[in-house]
C-alpha cells in the first residue's frame, strides 16, 4: 500500500512559484499578482492593529457577480456574519464588494457591532457607487473588542484608491492575525481556448475546528455560474477542505468562506473542471491554515480509505486530527498508535477493528487489526524528520487507515500541538 504522502497526493503545493500541472490540467500561476479577470483587490494599513501592519482589505467584483457564502456554525456569532447571510439571501447572491478588517472581531459587542458594520458598508458603497446591499463585511481579531471605527472610516478612501494597484498580495496580508505566513493561490486552465483563473486567499492559525474553522477565506473565479449551481459547488469544496481541518478543536464567532464568480458562462459539461479547480484552491488554503496552526511544527495528514462512504471516512479522519493526545504524540515524535485507534473509535462511525490496517508514513503498524512487526525507532525518526522538514513539502506526517469495508475514502488535516501553542494562547490579549 502507498501511504498518502506528498509525492502521492493529487497535487503538490507550489513554493517556488513554478507552474505545476494539476488534476484536469489546472496549473499554479507563477506570478503572485495574477488574478481572475474583472476582480480588483486592495489591502492597506488603517491603524486598526497596534503592530501597524496591514489590517483593512477590499475585494471588488464586476457587475452581476454571483456570490455564495458559508459561515460559522456557532450560535455566538458576530453581527457581520448575520448581515452577510442576510444580504446574500436578499440579493440572490448579487454581491459586488467585500470589506475585511483584522485586529478586532467585532463580535459580542452589542449594538456597536451592528452599527459599525452598517456604517462601514454604507461608506464603502458610496465610495464605489454601488448599492449598500451589495457590500459584505467580514471581521477577525479579538472577540469583544469593537472596531476602531474612526480609523477604519477615515481610511476607506485610501483603500478604494488602492484598488487601482490591484494587489492580491496586499489583500492577503491585510486579513492576517496570529498567522505566520500569508495564504493565497491562483490557478489557471484553458477551456475551449479560453483562459480561466481561480484565486483564493485566507487567514487562520488558531481556533480551528471542522464545521467552519476559525478562518476567513475568499475565492474568485472568472467563469459565470448560476447561483444554484454555484452554491452546490462551494458546498462540495468546503466539505472536503475547510470542514476537514483542525488545529485545536475551537470554533469561532466570525468564520466565513465566500466565493464569487463573474464572467462569460461555459458549457455545462465543463463545470466538473471548474469544480476541480475550486477544490484545489480550497484544499490548498485549508492545508496552509492547518500547517500554520499556532505553535505547529508539521502538517498532519490523515487518509481513511476502505470506508462505506466519503462522509464516514472524513469523520474518522477529522476525529484523529482533532485528538489532543494524537497531536501531542506527533509533537513528541512518539508513534503511539493506540491514540490513533482510540480517536478513530470516538468518531461515532462504526467499523471493525479486526480488519483494519494502519500506517504511519510507510510503516505498517496494524495488519487486519493485529500488531505488525515494525521498528518504533524508525517510525519516531520518520516523525522527527518531518518536524524539521521543508515547509508544506517535507514537513507532513502521514497517517493512513484502511477500514477494508468499502471503496470510499476521505482526508483531513491538522497539526501537532506544542508548548508554543499554550504560550501564544495564554498571552493572546495581554
Amino acid at each position: 500500500m502507498q501511504c498518502f504522502n506528498r509525492k502521492n497526493s493529487y497535487y503538490e503545493f507550489n513554493l517556488q512559484n513554478r507552474l505545476i500541472q494539476l488534476e484536469n490540467n489546472w496549473s499554479f500561476v507563477s506570478d503572485g499578482e495574477e488574478k481572475p479577470d474583472g476582480f480588483s483587490f486592495a489591502g492597506i494599513t488603517a491603524g486598526l492593529k497596534d503592530s501597524n501592519k496591514k489590517d483593512l482589505a477590499l475585494i471588488l467584483a464586476p457587475e452581476n457577480s454571483i456570490c455564495s457564502g458559508l459561515f460559522t456554525q456557532s450560535i455566538v456569532r458576530a453581527s457581520c456574519v448575520d448581515i452577510c447571510e442576510q444580504r446574500i439571501k436578499k440579493s440572490s447572491g448579487l454581491i459586488r464588494a467585500i470589506l475585511i478588517n483584522s485586529g478586532q472581531a467585532n463580535a459580542c459587542t452589542g449594538d456597536y457591532g451592528i452599527q459599525h458594520t452598517l456604517f462601514a458598508t454604507k461608506e464603502v458603497s458610496q465610495l464605489l457607487g454601488i448599492n449598500e446591499e451589495e457590500v459584505l463585511m467580514c471581521s477577525t481579531g479579538v472577540i469583544g473588542i469593537p472596531i476602531q471605527i474612526k480609523n477604519l472610516i477615515d481610511n476607506l478612501p485610501n483603500l478604494v484608491k488602492e484598488l487601482k494597484t490591484n494587489s492580491l498580495q496586499n489583500a492577503a496580508e491585510a486579513i492576517l492575525t496570529t498567522d505566520l505566513v500569508d495564504k493565497k493561490i491562483t490557478i489557471e486552465t484553458f477551456i475551449e481556448g479560453r483562459k480561466v483563473k481561480i484565486s483564493g486567499f485566507a487567514k487562520g492559525s488558531g481556533m480551528i475546528y471542522p464545521n467552519m474553522a476559525t478562518m476567513l477565506a475568499f475565492l474568485t473565479c472568472d467563469v459565470g455560474v448560476d447561483k444554484e449551481e454555484w452554491d452546490k459547488m462551494i458546498s462540495i469544496a468546503v466539505k472536503k477542505s475547510f470542514n476537514a481541518i483542525s488545529v485545536d478543536g475551537e470554533t469561532s464567532t466570525n468564520d466565513a468562506f465566500i466565493g464569487i464568480n463573474s464572467g462569460k458562462k461555459i458549457d455545462k459539461k465543463f463545470l466538473s473542471k471548474i469544480q476541480s479547480g475550486i477544490d484545489i484552491v480550497c484544499q490548498s488554503l485549508a492545508k496552509n491554515i492547518a500547517r500554520d496552526g499556532e505553535g505547529a511544527n508539521c502538517l498532519l495528514e490523515v487518509l481513511v480509505e476502505g470506508a462505506k462512504n466519503n462522509s464516514d471516512a472524513i469523520k474518522i479522519a477529522k476525529s484523529i486530527c482533532n485528538s489532543s493526545l494524537v497531536k501531542t504524540a506527533i509533537n513528541g515524535c512518539d508513534p503511539n498508535w493506540g491514540r490513533i485507534i482510540s480517536a478513530a473509535g470516538n468518531s461515532g462511525i462504526v467499523f471493525n477493528l479486526d480488519v483494519l490496517d494502519l500506517y504511519i508514513g510507510d510503516f505498517q503498524i496494524l495488519k487486519k487489526g493485529k500488531l505488525n512487526k515494525y521498528d518504533s525507532k524508525k517510525v519516531a525518526n520518520y516523525m522527527q524528520t518531518r518536524m524539521n522538514g521543508k515547509y508544506l513539502v517535507e514537513d507532513i506526517v502521514s497517517i493512513a487507515l484502511n477500514l477494508n469495508s468499502g471503496s470510499e475514502k476521505g482526508t483531513a488535516w491538522g497539526c501537532d500541538l506544542s508548548k508554543k501553542y499554550v504560550e501564544i494562547n495564554s498571552e493572546y490579549t495581554t
